[in-house]
């Protein structure tokens, strides 16, 4: 029995040039270098220009990914930004991305789900490729996080970064079993009664700002431990996979002890777990399409490999994706 897969044709990122290290951010709030690396593990984060939007960073990253695709804008069906940190409250920054990028047909919107918006977007243009409405997809995680952030809180101020990546998906037969390329599996998961746990004090229609982030972090961190562990459960036993088959956890890059705290509870060799966040920091959902893109071009994923893609934030939103790259 053949079946439709979404299989990943290529991958792109971009980082802004400005690099704020965490000595650079003793001199904006009360921390220290060693404060920020033994809590997080994060030692520098990117930061965007004032003139540099949310879809400069995706358009940039796009161009990559389509680049390594051999494909142009205009060959794409659909177009989907997770993003937090939109340019306008609308139009979508996807099709400001889509305009960029010459795509006349097909169509683009955002999806909100702050950290876990990649997975979640990716999931999203599975489903719209595997029903046979699109044939092929630009999925792209970008985020200007730092525009959201208070400078006053150390506590979250020192955690988050500026990004953008990107991947394109062609519809592909495959024949229904673990060995097909492509993606084998997708799980999604909120639970809205832990907004308080991780939120923006802000938005159009509450108080007419952008906000900023709130986090208790230790609660969200106990959270994320359990949360993700369970969804890559749940990603594996539905195609028959176990944890040892896995080559490489490409996970949200949020924290260090968080990465570190998953591959324990999967007995996953901290080798095979794809780190970036000591010099990207949090990117949102821009963070697992940066370490994949890293991944991939310096020669670690290569054709064939079992990844697991993984992520939780705001919300709680969370959910796992295991693909063949």
């Amino acid at each position: 029995m053949t079946v439709i897969r979404s299989v990943l044709r290529g991958c792109g990122s971009y980082l802004p040039e400005r690099i704020m290290s965490n000595e650079d951010m003793t001199e904006i709030v009360d921390t220290s270098d060693d404060w920020i690396v033994e809590r997080t593990g994060i030692r520098q984060r990117h930061v965007a220009h004032a003139d540099e939007k949310t879809s400069d960073l995706a358009i940039n990253a796009a161009k990559r990914a389509l680049e390594m695709a051999g494909i142009e804008g205009d060959d794409l069906d659909l177009i989907v930004v997770a993003t937090a940190t939109p340019d306008e409250t609308f139009p979508a920054t996807a099709t400001t991305v889509q305009a960029a990028l010459g795509m006349t047909k097909g169509f683009a919107f955002d999806l909100q789900a702050v950290c876990s918006g990649f997975v979640y977007a990716l999931a999203t243009a599975d489903n719209f490729i595997k029903a046979g409405q699109v044939k092929r997809a630009l999925v792209i995680g970008a985020e200007t996080f730092t525009r959201i952030l208070d400078y006053e809180d150390r506590t979250t101020c020192v955690l988050f970064g500026d990004g953008a990546g990107a991947v394109v998906l062609e519809a592909a037969e495959g024949a229904g079993k673990a060995s097909d390329q492509g993606i084998l599996s997708s799980h999604l998961h909120s639970d809205g009664r832990f907004h308080d746990m991780l939120y923006v004090d802000g938005g159009p229609s509450s108080t007419g700002t952008s906000g900023h982030v709130r986090m208790k972090g230790r609660e969200v961190f106990r959270h994320a431990v359990v949360n993700l562990a369970a969804v890559v459960d749940e990603a594996l036993q539905a195609v028959g996979l176990e944890s040892s088959d896995i080559d490489w956890l490409v996970p949200h890059q949020a924290n260090r002890r968080i990465l570190d705290g998953t591959a324990k509870k999967l007995n996953l060799s901290t080798e095979k777990v794809v780190v970036t966040v000591d010099r990207h920091a949090n990117t949102s959902a821009a963070s697992i399409p940066l370490a994949l893109d890293e991944a991939v071009r310096d020669g670690r994923v290569k054709r064939g490999d079992l990844l697991l893609l993984e992520a939780m934030g705001g919300g709680f939103t969370w959910g796992a994706c295991l693909l063949r790259w």
